[in-house]
């Protein structure tokens, strides 16, 4: 959950991209069942996270597609003619720590 919170204000990340980042890369299903039922407890900004072709993944015809799509256009982020997002605009680009196997040795 904290992954989710920190992506900023304007941007957005995948399922599958917050997954990853957890150290749980097929998890993509899991962080959507965390967002359907935790976002209102913890206030996740669950606008943010969409799918990895960069559409929003309500239905076009239901309420929650309707509100994500406002709330997402309220963070200046701009939708594509076909209905998309840019990832490559409007990804977040948060990478994940490497573990280091030792100390690092300078010359």
């Amino acid at each position: 959950m904290s992954l989710i919170k920190k992506i900023p204000r304007g941007k957005v990340a995948s399922y599958g991209q917050i997954a990853a980042l957890a150290g749980k890369p097929h998890g993509a299903r899991g962080v959507g069942w965390i967002l359907n039922s935790s976002s209102e407890i913890y206030k996740l900004p669950w606008q943010r996270v969409i799918n990895s072709k960069g559409r929003i993944s309500f239905p076009k015809s239901t309420d929650e597609f309707r509100l994500q799509k406002k709330l997402l256009l309220k963070e200046k982020i701009k939708f594509l003619e076909d209905g998309s997002i840019s990832l490559e605009k409007y990804g977040w680009k948060k990478k994940s720590r490497t573990k280091r196997s030792g100390p690092r040795m300078f010359a």
